[in-house]
């Protein structure tokens, strides 16, 4: 037990600040990624995370098994738009469809992945908050447009509703776990979707897992 504790580093560069742990129920690495990481790896990882309106990709070549997932709260943002005298507008660029996308597909390729052999899930986007403006249904229409402009192979998708969603990824197999999480639409306040995010990763699931 001691040598599952003791993680190796993350099999593909640039990914130590991901959150990894011994998953006991699988008995492998997890790494969670929150809105505005990803996460690629070659080994027999999986890979989690909880989505309201955002989407995650899930991405893989499946000749290879090397994949990984993203996360990303907003459809895309042009990077010439810059503040005055300050910072550019995107910020953490991966925090965003268009980058989210392009980042998690590059990784992959350099790391040995082929792109004619991608294959593609998509989850997530849904309306959360009703009292929001429906920046899911904007997520959907951007990832979907996204895959078919880019040629994409997608295999499965599980989008809208009003539901937030877990979602787990192994790359190495291509099957992912997802799982509906209790209504939470009792809430008095409407909050911003970027708090909201607190409330529900710890929120209890409901329902059978459904594979994809």
């Amino acid at each position: 037990m001691n040598a599952k504790i003791a993680l190796a580093k993350p099999s593909v560069d640039g990914f130590d600040s991901i959150g990894r742990y011994w998953d006991k129920e699988y008995d492998v690495i997890a790494a969670k990624i929150l809105p505005g990481e990803y996460y690629v790896t070659k080994e027999n990882e999986l890979i989690t995370t909880v989505l309201g309106s955002c989407i995650s990709a899930c991405i893989r070549d499946k000749e290879s098994g090397i994949g990984g997932m993203n996360h990303f709260m907003l459809p895309e943002t042009n990077a010439g738009k810059l503040k005055s005298g300050n910072e550019a507008v995107i910020g953490n660029a991966t925090r965003y469809g268009n980058y989210a996308m392009e980042h998690l597909i590059n990784t992959i390729i350099t790391n040995g992945g082929k792109r004619r052999n991608l294959e593609v899930k998509v989850f997530g986007g849904g309306k959360i908050v009703p009292t929001l403006s429906d920046v899911g249904r904007k997520n959907i229409e951007f990832i979907l447009e996204y895959i078919d402009a880019e040629g994409l192979s997608l295999l499965s998708q599980d989008l809208g509703d009003i539901y937030p969603r877990k979602v787990i990824y192994f790359p190495k197999t291509g099957k992912v776990k997802m799982k509906k999480i209790q209504d939470l639409h009792t809430d008095s306040i409407a909050v911003r979707e970027t708090q909201y995010f607190n409330t529900i990763k710890n929120a209890p699931v409901e329902g059978e897992v459904e594979l994809f």
